[in-house]
Order: structure tokens, then sequence, then C-alpha cells
């Protein structure tokens, strides 16, 4: 199977490469190949942001759940310790509910991404490796996103008191090196989660589309790689 996609790889990058002629893809021009992929990752992109932005989408997946920066997480221990764990309990939903709120504005962004992508993009990607257009999407939308993403998440974390008091220490901490300077404020270690999950479930959608094309991609993608395969 693996071989066979391998050489449907191939063969989508010497379409795109402008050789169709050699392998009989004469209905196929490189608008189309390129089309196909755009509809493929534009599911694929669509799915991840779906599964995430909604309630559970970070908290109840292990893979994405966002736990107190590993600095912080001795304080964590020394708050169940004196039976105060339901502050660190609140703390750790209100990081993943506000995460959870902040993946949805990354939909606009990833399709504009798509669609901005020129035909050597999509080479790169279809003779990349696994996550190719993983590390695209996270090349041409991790600035912006971010952006968006840090203002709803320091609204969310706000409405939690205990967050302002976490911030307070991780801040001294880090003066004195017992705090890593980029988990002395949780938003921003809540925002680049944030995006670590959201790209880590793009990368499975990726890898489904690898695996299957036919059977993860719309009618576009399906004339593409159907042929291919």
């Amino acid at each position: 199977m693996m071989r066979a996609l391998s050489n449907a790889f191939a063969a989508a990058v010497l379409l795109l490469a402008g050789t169709a002629h050699a392998l009989d893809f004469g209905s196929l021009s490189n608008k189309d190949a390129a089309a196909g992929l755009k509809e493929a990752l534009s599911q694929g992109a669509g799915k991840a942001v779906g599964l995430l932005g909604r309630a559970d989408g970070f908290l109840g997946n292990p893979q994405v759940k966002i736990p107190l920066p590993e600095s912080l997480q001795q304080v964590e221990g020394l708050m169940r310790g004196l039976g105060m764990g339901k502050y660190a309990d609140e703390l750790v939903t209100t990081m993943n509910r506000a995460a959870e709120a902040a993946v949805p504005e990354a939909k606009a962004l990833l399709l504009n991404s798509i669609k901005q992508m020129s035909v050597q993009d999509a080479k790169t990607i279809l003779s990349g490796g696994d996550d190719a257009a993983t590390q695209y999407f996270r090349r041409t939308t991790a600035e912006p996103l971010g952006a968006r993403f840090k203002p709803i998440v320091q609204k969310a974390m706000a409405r939690v008191k205990l967050a302002e008091k976490y911030d307070q220490f991780a801040g001294k901490a880090a003066k004195f090196g017992l705090v890593k300077e980029s988990d002395a404020h949780l938003e921003n270690y809540v925002t680049g989660k944030a995006l670590d999950g959201l790209y880590l479930m793009i990368a499975a959608e990726e890898k489904a589309i690898r695996q299957d094309p036919v059977g993860a991609a719309g009618g576009m993608a399906k004339k593409v790689f159907g042929l291919l395969k």
C-alpha cells in the first residue's frame, strides 16, 4: 500500500512538473492537480479545527490536553498536598477551554493559506515527508494565528483570578531562573500549546489523506488521486 502511495505522489510531482503526457493524464492539468491537493487539505484542516474548537476538544483529548507548564507543576503538587487540588483543576480546565475558544479563529487563515498555495508549494508537499503540508501550514500561519489566539486566551484566563496569582509567582520565579521565561505568563504558554495542538491534529489528518487519499478527500481530490493511484 505504502509503495503504491509513494508511486502516486511521485506521479503527482511529475504531473505538476508538466510531464503529464508521459503518464497518460490527458484530462488533468497542473491546475487540476493543485486543486485536488488543495481540496484534500481544506477538508483535513477543517476537520482538525472542528475537532478542537468545541467543548472538550482539548480537555477531553489526551493528545492535546494542556497541562500546567512543567516548571509550575511542583506548585500544582504542593497545592494538591494542601487540599487545594480543585484550584489547580480549575486552572487546567480554564487553559483548555481558552484553547477551545481560540481554535475556530484558525479556519479562515488556514483556508486562505491553502488558497495562496502555489504550484511549487503543491509539488513540495506532494514530494515531501509525511508532515510536509503541516509544516507548510505552520510556516505560513503560526504567526498570524498566534496574534489572533492570544486575545481570546487572555480574555478566558482573566476570568480566573488564580491565573493572576500563577503569573505573579511565575514572573518572580523567572527572574531567579526557577521558571522558564516562556512560561512566565500563562496566556503565552496556552497560546503556544493551542497552536501545537492544532498542528498536531492537522498532521493526523494529513497522514490519513496520505494513507488513503481517495477515501479521505472530496470530488476533485478523488479525481486527481484516483487517477494517480
